[in-house]
């Protein structure tokens, strides 16, 4: 089958964050919308079919988690990331950002270290806010335009800390991080007793022939001491169904952590969780390769035109995930806030601060580039229009 990338959908007027907040975050509506990690793309029909059918039964009763759902899961990650999943390690949360909160509240106390590496996923720094722990950066380095872990840095900093949270793949920087440096950060981590929880939320968009590396699989340490979180939400444009899984392979860590979820009555998804989570999983293979493929086409699109015509805003093209992270330190900008004016007013283009990712994101913006194409073009020239004027 052959899918439509190219359609366009209006999605103002349906309570759509990315569109029909505009006025209230940037105080304009003639942007346009580039920033919050949804697609514009239509939802693949396979998961709007089995919501059309389930809503052919008239109640909308609690629902639990079936064999099917749990199998195309296993099937899905074997076949993927080459990781053997049994039934039992596989527990659902509804949305990652909230299973990490949990795993940070049950694993550690108010006050205790938990390192992330900036700049990095902008959740993450708040989860560890709202719990009352202490946030440890452990800064990542750009080599070649491209992030990279400093190990040396990471065995001091790690020092103390009851948990590190992983981005796997990195956001906003889009790299798939190797076997090496995998194994090389479990390595640290078991010696110093530091519990990992990698978030693998865009594992499903690594572009090919790279195939993305769960933590968990790197060895033995990794396995035995993390807790992985993965979810179709971001792979297949269901944000709002809210179904995420939580992979504990290491039994004394499970045993502790699910009846914990259970006891928060969180571990029940939605009327819709499963049986979406199950189509995607089962039928969703050709579509994300298409659509990987659209994307790809798509960052060529908007790199090309900043090499071309706007050589200052150089651009980190991920391995995985549809965002860009934007380096527009030579556009000259005193302050991240006179940055993000020009993007807004001038550019009248709505990206996520750079700053807001923690230190080292001063002087960025990132973008989704998860649009049809002619939402690029009007990206660029936009941005070409304010740039030129500017003189830069």
């Amino acid at each position: 089958m052959k899918y439509n990338f190219d359609e366009m959908i209006d999605r103002h007027g349906t309570q759509s964050v990315k569109y029909d907040s505009t006025k209230e975050l940037w105080g304009r509506e003639d942007v346009l919308p580039l920033w919050i990690a949804d697609m514009d793309f239509k939802t693949p029909s396979f998961i709007t079919d089995v919501i059309k059918e389930r809503l052919s039964h008239e109640i909308l009763g609690y629902p639990q988690p079936h064999d099917g759902y749990f199998e195309s899961f296993i099937r899905w990650a074997d076949r993927r990331y080459g990781l053997t999943v049994r039934k039992e390690e596989i527990h659902h949360v509804p949305g990652i950002v909230p299973g990490i909160y949990m795993m940070i509240n049950h694993f550690s106390n108010p006050g205790d270290k938990v390192m992330v590496q900036p700049p990095v996923y902008h959740p993450f720094h708040n989860v560890i806010a709202a719990t009352g722990r202490q946030a440890v950066h452990n800064s990542l380095i750009i080599e070649n335009g491209r992030y990279r872990i400093d190990f040396d840095a990471m065995r001091r900093d790690i020092k103390g800390c009851k948990i590190f949270v992983l981005c796997n793949p990195h956001n906003p920087g889009g790299r798939r991080w190797s076997n090496e440096e995998l194994t090389t950060m479990a390595e640290i981590c078991a010696e110093e007793g530091t519990l990992v929880l990698s978030d693998e939320i865009h594992a499903d968009m690594t572009y090919p022939p790279a195939r993305h590396l769960p933590f968990a699989a790197s060895c033995e340490k990794a396995r035995n001491n993390s807790i992985t979180f993965m979810a179709p939400s971001k792979t297949f444009n269901m944000p709002g169904v809210v179904t995420s899984q939580i992979l504990i392979f290491n039994e004394e860590i499970r045993k502790s952590a699910f009846p914990y979820l259970d006891n928060n009555h969180i571990s029940g998804g939605n009327v819709f969780a499963f049986v979406t989570a199950e189509a995607a999983y089962n039928q969703g293979e050709e579509w994300l390769n298409q659509m990987l493929s659209y994307v790809f086409a798509n960052m060529d699109y908007v790199n090309d035109r900043l090499n071309a015509e706007m050589p200052k805003i150089k651009a980190m093209k991920p391995e995985a995930s549809f965002l860009m992270f934007f380096d527009c330190r030579e556009l000259g900008f005193a302050t991240q806030k006179e940055l993000d004016d020009f993007f807004v007013n001038e550019a009248r283009l709505a990206l996520n601060s750079g700053d807001m990712f923690g230190p080292g994101g001063e002087g960025w913006m990132r973008f989704n580039a998860a649009s049809p194409r002619p939402v690029m073009e009007e990206a660029m020239n936009r941005l070409k229009a304010a740039y030129d004027k500017r003189g830069f």
